[in-house]
């Protein structure tokens, strides 16, 4: 009789236990699905817009308006922010050769933050502090209080960026604009100029002074 109660208790001690060990495992493994999880929501999100339609108007484009047929300028501001989203593109080599970071403007959001690096704000209007879709002509190239003190005139040719050059709407650089891509973080947002960062700034501007009157298209795929 003893030697059954004794067999009888090793078995619900080995029970217990192994039930204790398979809970802890169970812990362990749902806590690494999560931690993996956690990483993959942190990684850059693999993707590829074809912009081949805008290519295609954009050339047509400068064909009809006398404009540079070297060099394009597309700007997707419906990428987050945290990515490259400047594109110069070469109409000869039919591929884009430089890609940069770019600012957008922070509308009602506090200026210098990253308030809306998933959704643009856009408008056209005065004080908006917002960015404006549309197709610009690259002109003068200028002095500015910003980055590397160089900036180019912006002239909106679109009903939605028609007021870029009475709301001083201008390319130009900035120190806040990181020179590389920081996703999930966003870009620090202005009131509505596209700002790159200097070296950046300083690729774009020996590029702009060899090629006039390019095309600059800022459009949100």
């Amino acid at each position: 009789m003893k030697t059954i109660i004794k067999n009888y208790l090793i078995f619900v001690l080995f029970c217990v236990f192994g039930f204790s060990c398979n809970k802890e495992n169970k812990v362990m493994t749902v806590s690494e699905n999560e931690l993996t999880s956690e990483i993959v929501s942190k990684e850059k999100p693999r993707f590829e817009i074809n912009y081949d339609n805008y290519y295609k108007e954009a050339k047509q484009y400068c064909k009809l308006n006398n404009l540079n047929l070297d060099k394009f300028i597309l700007i997707d501001l419906g990428v987050h922010s945290g990515l490259k989203r400047f594109f110069i593109y070469d109409f000869k080599d039919k591929k884009i050769s430089k890609s940069y970071m770019v600012s957008h403007g922070c509308g009602a959001n506090e200026w210098g933050r990253t308030n809306s690096k998933l959704d643009a704000p856009i408008s056209n209007e005065f004080d908006s502090h917002c960015s404006s879709l549309g197709k610009y002509v690259i002109l003068d190239r200028g002095v500015s209080q910003w980055g590397i003190k160089v900036n180019y005139i912006l002239k909106g040719k679109d009903k939605s960026n028609s007021n870029a050059a009475k709301r001083a709407i201008v390319l130009h650089s900035w120190e806040a604009i990181p020179e590389n891509e920081v996703y999930p973080e966003g870009t620090p947002e202005g009131w509505g100029c596209p700002a790159v960062s200097n070296e950046s700034m300083k690729e774009i501007d020996e590029i702009l002074k060899q090629h006039k009157k390019v095309l600059m298209w800022i459009m949100k795929s």
